[in-house]
């Protein structure tokens, strides 16, 4: 009788020991098979099954049966090492104490160049968070707390891929309870791919869904933004850490989830140095991404410390971007026409706008009537151009549908439009007396929703240009030499002094890979 032959008796023997109840009696049986794994690659694979089909009637050799699976696990034959993987996770169907040391070792096997093997691991893996998902993230987070680089970096892509396909029976509310604490541990040594890959794995989470816990995750992202501490402007990862806090939290602001903390560090942190900030990829303004999210943030700045001093800063900057009308003897030295930045001046022009609705006494209090003054003269100077541009972006765009829209020309076209068109609102609410704020809009880089306010293309297309806005304090604008004139939009088919943001832009920069606090 050869060996194989052999082991299939012993299977027969042993299974049917098992039936009776007396396969304590036939130990040796059990002993013959796990001495296979040094046997051909038949008997291998043979033993790799036969080992964990019998496991849970010898738990006094558990340790010995457990080591010679793994001797399997690390054979030359690749053929073997996926049966003996796979088989893994049978050890736990009725020994459950055992997934917590399976779950490690599995993570240790990720490290694998072969990627049908690393397949099967997948696979082995999944299996095990169905016999017990706490102790299987708690076998993986072992390895990610202490293991290896190449694992570490692997099981948390494996988790960011994976834990979203796992049923609600299998994530339980304590069981996410327990993947939150973990995932806090990992944070305090991240690097900024991994701190994205975890945001992700945690987003899919029910907990996510709850005020509650988008609340737990707002203030896990905060401390990792070290809000604590000042920021450094000159300082590539801290920017890119900034960027890439506020991007992963703000999905979670709303009404009831306040971004002020975040809103706070940007106005007083950033905005007094936005023009010195270091590029993080080439072609990426870097002012104007965190314009972006400053602009998506401010309406969910509830309860925020200092509010009039965070208006007063976004004020500041607004008005960098809002010149004063030329005087008469400015137009005549002049031979260029002044470069706007719409794009920069429709997120802080956004900003100020929801701010103040917080704090009106900003522009309407008696000792702040110069203030409102100075602002309407910028206001009235501003439109004027955006009215003749929007009407210039409207010629450009009409009859034009479906294909027509998407060439690369058009797309900017489209975006300057919602662009033009939302600074052109903002301006009609700041222009009452006294200023308003009910006006809602569609940042232009967001899809635009009619439920929300948002500027639809086809409908902005139809309206007809309304009256100009005017400001009648003609006392603020005397002339000395005829009439003044006032800011002509850009001519020819679009202008390279009115900077609009790219359609197509990518969401992210590069990560570094050195480990420390991200």
């Amino acid at each position: 009788m050869d060996n194989v032959e052999k082991l299939y008796q012993n299977y027969d023997i042993l299974a049917d020991a098992e039936t009776k109840g007396k396969a304590a009696d036939f130990e040796q049986k059990y002993l013959e098979i796990l001495e296979a794994v040094k046997g051909s690659s038949n008997e291998k694979r043979l033993a790799s099954q036969f080992i964990s089909r019998f496991f849970k009637n010898y738990p006094h050799l558990s340790d010995k049966s457990i080591d010679a699976q793994l001797d399997l696990c690390e054979d030359d034959d690749v053929a073997i090492r996926k049966q003996a993987i796979k088989d893994l996770p049978s050890f736990c169907k009725d020994r459950k104490e055992y997934v917590p040391k399976i779950a490690d070792v599995l993570a240790q096997l990720l490290a694998t160049d072969d990627s049908t093997e690393l397949s099967v691991v997948h696979q082995s893996l999944m299996s095990l968070f169905n016999v017990d998902a706490k102790d299987t993230f708690g076998g993986l987070f072992s390895q990610i707390n202490a293991g290896e680089e190449i694992v570490r970096e692997r099981a948390i892509n494996f988790l960011g891929g994976k834990v979203k396909s796992l049923p609600g029976d299998v994530l339980t509310r304590d069981v996410e309870d327990y993947l939150f604490q973990e995932c806090k541990k990992v944070f305090e040594d991240i690097t900024g791919e991994e701190f994205v890959t975890v945001m992700g794995m945690l987003s899919g989470l029910k907990m996510a869904k709850t005020v509650g816990g988008q609340q737990l995750l707002v203030e896990m992202i905060a401390e990792q933004a070290s809000f604590e501490k000042d920021f450094d402007r000159g300082d590539t990862d801290s920017v890119d850490r900034l960027v890439q806090c506020i991007r992963q939290a703000r999905p979670y602001f709303s009404p009831f989830v306040s971004s002020g903390q975040f809103v706070h560090y940007v106005c007083f942190q950033v905005l007094p140095v936005l023009s010195e900030l270091p590029p993080l990829q080439e072609g990426v303004d870097v002012a104007l991404e965190i314009l972006k999210l400053l602009a998506e943030m401010s309406p969910f700045a509830n309860n925020m410390e200092d509010t009039p001093k965070c208006l007063e800063m976004v004020y500041k900057r607004l008005l960098e971007y809002m010149p004063l009308p030329p005087s008469d003897e400015t137009i005549e030295k002049s031979t260029e026409e002044p470069s706007l930045q719409l794009s920069h001046v429709e997120c802080l022009m956004f900003a100020f706008h929801q701010l103040a609705k917080r704090y009106p006494e900003f522009l309407t209090a008696e000792e702040n009537a110069e203030r409102l003054r100075d602002l309407k003269l910028r206001l009235q100077y501003l439109a004027r151009g955006i009215q003749g541009y929007i009407k210039k972006l409207k010629e450009a765009l009409h009859g034009k549908v479906g294909s027509e829209l998407k060439t690369e020309e058009n797309k900017i076209k489209v975006v300057a439009l919602r662009t033009t068109s939302n600074i052109n609102t903002l301006i009609k609410d700041l222009f009452h007396n006294p200023p308003s704020y009910k006006s809602t809009i569609t940042l232009s880089w967001k899809p635009p929703s009619s439920s929300s306010g948002g500027i639809n293309i086809s409908d902005t297309l139809k309206r007809k240009n309304k009256t100009p806005i005017t400001y009648d304090e003609s006392a603020e604008i005397k002339k000395t030499k005829g009439e003044r004139e006032l800011y002509s939009p850009p001519s020819g088919k679009y202008s390279t002094n009115v900077k609009f943001p790219s359609p197509n832009r990518g969401r992210g920069y590069g990560y570094r890979r050195g480990r420390g606090r991200y």
